[in-house]
Order: structure tokens, then C-alpha cells, then sequence
């Protein structure tokens, strides 16, 4: 059993702190990264026979590969390398995939392709990947200082950055494939306006909505109808409805392929 004062756990606070890794925090963040190929290089359990338990009832899939993989540490171990300490004790370090941004632009050119202008709520940057993973989006581009694979937007998405394209961008794309459709309060209702197929949707943040920048950039701008008096969504709600609507039956726009 590593304690806390071990090499080892040394070493994980190290992988940490180095941005050419992810951590994820929990059971879920483990499975999903497995799942969708991640580059696992430490796991960390309290209770190595829980989690082998919890694997086989909920991911026999990946059970295997994550009993081969673990290595026990103490409760306080972990919780020195996670300030959210998850419940299911297990934190692990993967690899960051190399090109997570520009890549995705030219990945399944038939999609949509999610950008979130200076988002400041890093665990909404991670519940936004999760539902563009779930809805089958191109991938989730970012502008601004955050970081999208810090270890807040991990738990946020519970480690499925790994199933898509993830990264930051310098500005926003300039892509004439991709066209880019702001979604704006001012713009057209939702239900009027068809959107091309592979667009880009611009989401501003929460507070402010999108820069003049963008909008004046946008080929269209769509608004997400809503009740008088709710002036906002939360984020990841907007882009799951965005996303829904294009794939919903009887939409009559085009699809998420």
C-alpha cells in the first residue's frame, strides 16, 4: 500500500502538475478514457478490491485492463493528489493527445463542431465535452486563457476528452467548410433557420454571451427560444439543445451523420 510519502506518489503529484498530462479523478473518468484510448501511465486506488468490484458490475469492458493497471495507495495518498478526493478513491494520469484543437476541424467534416469563446467555468467546459461526446460532435474548441483539460473540466466531463477532439485555439476559426453560426439570444429562432451541415456553433459565456467579433464574423445567428423572462441556459444545456435539434427526428436540418 503506497503512502504518502512513497516515490511513487511523489512522481503522480509531479504528473500533476505537467500539462502533457490529464488527471482523472473517479471511477467514471478512468472507464471512459480506457474506452475511448487513452495512454494510462499510473492508477491509483484505496480500495483496488472495491473498484474491481465496481468494473465488473458497471464496465466489465475495461475491468481487466483496469485490474492489470492499479496500484493501491492509502486514502491519504490519494487525497494529497486530488483536492477532490473522488468518492470511489482512484485517481489516475493519462497522456494528453497531442493535437486536441486544429485537428479537429477536419475531423468528421459532416458534424458540428462545438467553440466556446473565453469560457471562465471550467467544470461547464467539461459538462460541454461530455455532451458533445455523447451527441457526436466533431469536437470542442476553446478561445481564451482556460485550460480545457485542466483537472476541473476532466471531472466535468467525467474523462470523456478522450472521445473526441478537445483544445485551445489562438482565435476563432477561419474555416470556409465549417461555416460559423452564432448562437444568440438576437438571432433567428432556432425552428426557422436550417443550419449547413459540419457548422461551427460559437457559444458565449453565461454572463456576457458572444463578443461583437464573433457575431459580426457569424453567417447566421440562431437563438435557443425560451420562456419571457429567462434571460440564459446554462452552458452545456445550450449546446445539448443546439446539438439535439440537429439530429432530432423530423428536425428537417441536417443531421449529426
Amino acid at each position: 500500500m503506497l503512502s504518502a510519502d512513497d516515490p511513487l506518489i511523489e512522481a503522480a503529484q509531479r504528473l500533476r502538475a505537467d500539462r502533457a498530462f490529464a488527471v482523472l479523478e473517479g471511477f467514471h473518468a478512468l472507464k471512459h478514457a480506457l474506452r475511448f484510448g487513452a495512454d494510462i501511465v499510473l492508477v491509483l486506488a484505496a480500495d483496488p478490491a472495491g473498484l474491481d468490484a465496481l468494473a465488473r458490475r458497471l464496465a466489465p469492458d475495461v475491468g481487466a485492463e483496469i485490474a492489470a493497471r492499479v496500484r493501491p495507495a492509502t486514502a491519504q495518498a490519494i487525497a494529497t493528489l486530488s483536492p477532490h478526493a473522488p468518492r470511489t478513491g482512484v485517481i489516475a494520469f493519462a497522456r494528453r493527445p497531442r493535437d486536441g484543437g486544429p485537428g479537429a476541424r477536419g475531423t468528421n467534416p459532416g458534424r458540428p463542431l462545438i467553440l466556446l469563446e473565453d469560457p471562465r467555468h471550467l467544470g461547464n467546459v467539461g459538462a460541454v465535452i461530455r455532451v458533445a461526446a455523447a451527441a457526436g460532435a466533431a469536437g470542442v474548441l476553446t478561445t481564451g486563457p482556460s485550460d480545457p483539460w485542466s483537472a476541473a473540466a476532466l471531472r466535468g466531463s467525467a474523462g470523456l476528452h478522450f472521445a473526441l477532439p478537445v483544445g485551445r485555439v489562438a482565435a476563432v476559426p477561419d474555416d470556409p467548410d465549417r461555416p460559423l453560426i452564432a448562437v444568440d439570444p438576437a438571432g433567428e429562432p432556432l425552428a426557422t433557420r436550417a443550419l449547413p451541415p459540419g457548422a461551427t456553433l460559437a457559444f458565449g459565456t453565461e454572463r456576457d454571451g458572444l463578443s461583437d467579433a464573433v457575431i459580426a464574423r457569424a453567417s447566421a445567428r440562431v437563438a435557443i427560444p425560451m420562456r419571457a423572462g429567462v434571460s440564459s441556459l446554462n452552458l452545456a444545456t445550450a449546446v445539448a439543445v443546439m446539438l439535439y435539434s440537429l439530429s432530432g427526428p423530423g428536425s428537417g436540418r441536417a443531421g449529426l451523420g
